[in-house]
């Protein structure tokens, strides 16, 4: 019996033969739509196309197995591998590109708050656009609202870090997308992030250094022109001051 092999598997489920793939970069294209791995594409993709992307991407990943020479057929540890990947990707670790922001209660500011407020640590699960190495880490949101601020529960932050992070990114980007998207749900009269993060990257491939991280940040507003605000809340981080 030979390996199985990509064009042995059944073919992915397209209409008229266009993978659909294809379909979604021409709907993307048409509205002049980039499509970068840490943007999200999810207003392109219509019902059931997502199964059939992962179809799609199956096939491709079995293809790579057996370029790799990795006998998919006989070996039992790798028999659904290309089948476990492509779910791991589209359903799981690069989510955040194919699926609609989480929908995010907002509501007025009707105490007048306008005190600091910091959430965190909150956890960073994503990769990196260079190898798709793993980045784990964590970050810190500092906000300080005005009367016209909308206030959303402390725990739609984590699921739009979650959603942000869900994607192949890189840290410098990742934290202005964030960043962006947290000042145009809240309107605050200043926002503050920091990201600390273990990069796989430089631990597991290349100079292989195993303690080293990068840590960011994003400041906006009041953060940006007040020295003694950006002090106050870089002091309350633990282990940042």
């Amino acid at each position: 019996m030979s390996s199985t092999t990509a064009a042995d598997m059944t073919p992915f489920p397209t209409d008229e033969g266009t993978p659909v793939s294809v379909k979604i970069r021409e709907r993307l294209a048409q509205a002049r739509k980039r499509f970068n791995a840490n943007d999200n594409i999810s207003q392109f993709i219509e019902p059931g196309e997502l199964e059939q992307l992962l179809d799609e991407v199956e096939v491709k990943m079995q293809g790579v197995l057996d370029s790799m020479v990795i006998d998919t057929e006989r070996d039992h540890n790798t028999h659904n591998t290309a089948r476990r990947v492509a779910k791991m990707y589209l359903n799981e670790v690069f989510r955040g590109r194919y699926v609609p922001q989480p929908p995010i209660t907002e509501f007025p500011n009707a105490e007048h708050l306008n005190e600091l407020m910091i959430v965190g640590p909150l956890t960073v699960r994503s990769a990196c656009s260079h190898h798709f190495c793993p980045v784990m880490g964590k970050i810190w949101i500092g906000v300080m609202p005005n009367e016209h601020t909308n206030v959303i529960g402390l725990s739609k932050y984590a699921r739009l870090v979650d959603w942000i992070m869900g994607r192949p990114q890189i840290q410098e980007e990742a934290v202005i997308q964030l960043a962006d998207l947290i000042m145009e749900k809240t309107q605050p009269d200043g926002l503050a992030i920091v990201m600390e993060a273990s990069h796989f990257c430089m631990s597991w491939r290349g100079v292989r250094d195993m303690d080293s991280k990068m840590i960011n940040s994003v400041m906006r507003g009041v953060f940006l022109k007040d020295p003694a605000l950006r002090r106050e809340f870089l002091s309350l981080i633990p282990g940042k001051n």
